[in-house]
Formats: structure tokens, C-alpha cells, sequence
């Protein structure tokens, strides 16, 4: 399964949006956008992200740039597998 399958299933469960799977794009704005994304939803996917892709998010990482649209999400994700 490919970085941005893993990141959109994890976006979908964490907040349980299963009824708009197919409305999630690499271009789908996430932060004030879809209003189940509070900051509690931001720490659920940040763990799962960690979880998924065995890598820690430290505290200076969590922006609002990187969790802007779907694929700024994927992109930092990528990259943190590139370090």
C-alpha cells in the first residue's frame, strides 16, 4: 500500500469520516476544514502515524502547514521516512 493509501485510511478512521471516503483528495483541506480535525483528532493521528510508519513526530514538527491539505500531510510523512 502506498504513503498516501496508509495516511488517508489512518485520516478516515481516526475521524471517522467512512461516509466520505471517496471525497478525500490529495488536495482536501484538513485544518478548518473538516470539523472533526480538533486537536485531540490531531494527537490520535499523529500516534497512529508513528504507530504506522515507525517514526517519532517531535513537538516542533506539529504545524498547521503540515496538516493543511492531505497531501502536506503525505508529504511530511515522506519525508520524515527520508530522514
Amino acid at each position: 500500500m502506498m504513503t498516501k493509501d496508509i495516511v488517508k485510511q489512518i485520516i478516515i478512521k481516526n475521524l471517522n469520516l467512512s461516509d466520505r471516503v471517496g471525497e478525500l483528495t490529495m488536495s482536501s483541506q484538513l485544518l478548518g476544514a473538516i470539523p472533526e480535525l480538533d486537536s485531540m483528532a490531531v494527537v490520535s493521528i499523529i500516534t497512529a502515524l508513528e504507530d504506522s510508519f515507525g517514526f517519532s513526530v517531535y513537538d516542533d514538527e506539529i504545524s498547521s502547514e503540515n496538516f493543511k491539505s492531505l497531501g502536506t500531510l503525505v508529504d511530511f510523512v515522506e519525508n520524515k521516512l527520508n530522514e
